[in-house]
C-alpha cells in the first residue's frame, strides 16, 4: 500500500508538473505580447489578442491589474470583479513569474497538489489556475491567468490509482502467499526435526528425519542423523552394559546363595567339606569385589573424573615388579615369563594407572596361556613411545573377536574366563588408562599361534 500511494504521487506530480510547464510557456508567451497592449489601455487590441488565443485553449483567460480587479474576460462572467486568490498574490505580492494551483469547482477552495490523490475526493470537480505576470518597464502592471477544467485528468488519475490499488494488493497478497509456502519449505525440515527429539525424548533413538533440500537445512539433517546414530549407540551399548554388569553380579551372587544355602541347612557338614565351602564363598566375594571395583573405575572414567597424578618413574621398574607380583601364579602353572626391559623409559606417569596397565596385561596373557606355557614381555623405547609387549603362545584369538576384545565385558571363550574369574573388564579399563596417557594399544593374534597385545605411551619428560 504504502509503494503503490507512493507511484501514485509520483504519477500525480508528473502529470501536474508537466500541466504546469506548458501552461507557463503558453501564457508567458501570452503576456509578452498583451504586456505592452495592457499598459497602454488598447483594450480593442487585447480584446483581440485574448480572444484569438482563447480559441486554441480549454479554459478561460482573465486579464487582472495588481489590485485582482478583472479587465477582461473571455467568458465575460467576473469583468469589472475583483478575483482573490493564491496565484494572484504569488505574482503580485511575492513576486513569482508564475504560479500554478488547483480549487475546487464549486468553493474555489485551493488543494495541496502534493499527494493530491489522498486529498481529493473522487467525485468532485476541479480546476486548474495558471497565473503569469504582465511587466512593462521592469515592473509589474497586471496578471494574466488561465483557468482550465481538470476534472477528465483527475478522474483518470483516481482510476488509476483503484488499479495501481488493486494490483499491488493483489501483489502483496500473492508475496504473503508465497513467503508462507516458502516458510512452510524451509520450517518443515525443522518442524520435523522438532517432531523427531520429541519422540526421542520418550526413549526412541531409532528415529531419523529425511535429509531434503539443499545448503545449511540439508546439513543440519545430515548432522541431527548422525548424532541420533551415536545417541542409538550409546543407549544400546548401555543397556548391553547393564545386562552384562547385571548379570555379571548375579553370577557370583548365585554361587554364594547355593553355598550358604548348604551351609545353613547342613549342620552336621563335614568339617573339610564345610572349609571348601567357605573358601568358594570367600572367593566369590572376591570376584564380586573385582567387578565393582572395576564398575567403579569405568564409571569415573566415562564421567571424566579419573585424573592422572604425574610423578616422574621408570616404567622398566613397573615392569619388573608386577613380574615379581605374578612369579608365584607363573610358578603354580609351571609357566616361563621371560623379561626383557631394554630401556628403563623414564617418563612423567600416573605410577598407579601405568602399574594396572602392566599387570592386566601380563595377568591377562598368564591366566590365557596353557600350563607349561611361554609369556614374553619386552620394554623398548622406539620414536619418542614407550613400547610395552605381552606376548604367549596360548591359543590365540579369533580373527572375528579381535575388533571386540576391548569392548566392556567381552570375553572370546566365556566359560574359560569365567573359570579364571576374569569380569570382562580388563582389557577395556586398560585401553582407557593408556588413553589418558595420550597412548594407544593394539593386539595382535592368530588362533593356535598366540597373541602379543602392544602398548604405546608417548614418553614425557619434565
Amino acid at each position: 500500500m504504502i509503494t503503490a500511494g507512493s507511484l501514485n504521487g509520483m504519477v500525480g506530480d508528473f502529470l501536474f508538473d508537466e500541466r504546469v510547464r506548458t501552461e507557463r510557456a503558453e501564457l508567458e508567451k501570452l503576456g509578452e505580447s498583451a504586456a505592452p497592449l495592457f499598459d497602454r489601455a488598447d483594450t480593442e487590441a487585447l480584446n483581440a489578442l485574448i480572444n484569438e488565443h482563447d480559441r486554441d485553449i480549454t479554459g478561460r483567460l482573465l486579464v487582472l491589474d495588481t489590485s485582482g480587479k478583472v479587465h477582461l474576460d473571455t467568458d465575460h462572467e467576473l469583468t469589472g470583479t475583483v478575483f482573490e486568490s493564491e496565484e494572484v498574490d504569488a505574482i503580485v505580492r511575492r513576486g513569482q513569474s508564475v504560479s500554478f494551483g488547483v480549487h475546487e469547482s464549486d468553493t474555489g477552495r485551493m488543494v495541496n497538489t502534493q499527494g493530491i490523490l489522498f486529498t481529493l475526493n473522487p467525485s468532485g470537480a476541479w480546476n486548474s489556475y495558471c497565473s503569469a505576470r504582465l511587466v512593462s518597464r521592469d515592473e509589474v502592471i497586471g496578471v494574466l491567468m488561465l483557468i482550465s477544467p481538470v476534472t477528465d485528468m483527475m478522474t483518470g488519475l483516481f482510476s488509476f490509482r483503484r488499479q495501481m490499488i488493486l494490483i499491488f494488493v493483489l501483489v502483496a497478497l500473492a508475496a504473503v502467499a508465497v513467503g508462507f509456502l516458502f516458510a512452510s519449505v524451509l520450517t518443515k525440515p525443522v518442524s520435523d526435526m522438532t517432531k523427531v527429539i520429541q519422540r526421542m525424548s520418550k526413549g526412541n533413538f531409532k528415529l531419523r528425519v529425511p535429509e531434503k533440500g539443499a545448503g545449511e537445512v540439508r546439513h543440519l539433517a545430515s548432522a541431527f542423523n548422525s548424532m541420533s546414530e551415536k545417541l542409538e549407540a550409546l543407549d544400546e551399548t548401555r543397556n548391553q552394559f547393564v545386562a552384562n554388569a547385571s548379570h555379571e553380579l548375579k553370577t557370583p551372587l548365585a554361587a554364594m546363595k547355593v553355598l550358604i544355602e548348604s551351609l545353613v541347612y547342613q549342620p552336621d557338614m563335614d568339617k573339610s567339606l564345610r572349609i571348601e565351602f567357605l573358601q568358594d564363598v570367600n572367593k566369590e566375594i572376591d570376584r564380586l569385589s573385582a567387578i565393582v571395583s572395576d564398575l567403579l573405575t569405568l564409571v569415573r572414567m566415562d564421567a571424566g573424573s579419573l585424573q592422572l597424578h604425574l610423578e616422574t618413574l621408570c616404567v622398566g621398574d613397573l615392569v619388573e615388579e608386577n613380574a615379581h607380583r605374578l612369579n608365584t601364579m607363573v610358578r603354580k602353572r609351571g609357566q616361563t615369563l621371560n623379561i626383557d626391559v631394554q630401556d628403563d623409559c623414564e617418563t612423567q606417569g600416573d605410577r598407579g594407572k601405568l602399574n594396572q596397565i602392566i599387570y592386566n596385561l601380563m595377568e591377562n596373557a598368564i591366566k590365557y596361556t596353557q600350563d607349561g606355557g611361554e609369556i614374553d614381555v619386552t620394554l623398548v623405547r622406539e620414536d619418542g613411545n614407550a613400547v610395552f609387549s605381552v606376548k604367549d603362545n596360548g591359543p590365540g584369538i579369533p580373527a572375528d573377536a579381535l575388533p571386540h576384545i576391548f569392548e566392556r565385558f567381552y570375553r572370546v571363550d566365556k566359560a574359560r574366563s569365567r573359570e579364571t574369574g576374569g569380569t570382562g573388564l580388563g582389557l577395556s579399563i586398560v585401553k582407557q588408562l593408556i588413553a589418558l596417557h595420550d597412548g594407544s594399544v593394539r593386539v595382535e593374534s592368530e588362533e593356535g599361534k598366540g597373541s602379543t597385545f602392544i602398548a604405546e605411551i608417548p614418553i614425557k619428560e619434565e
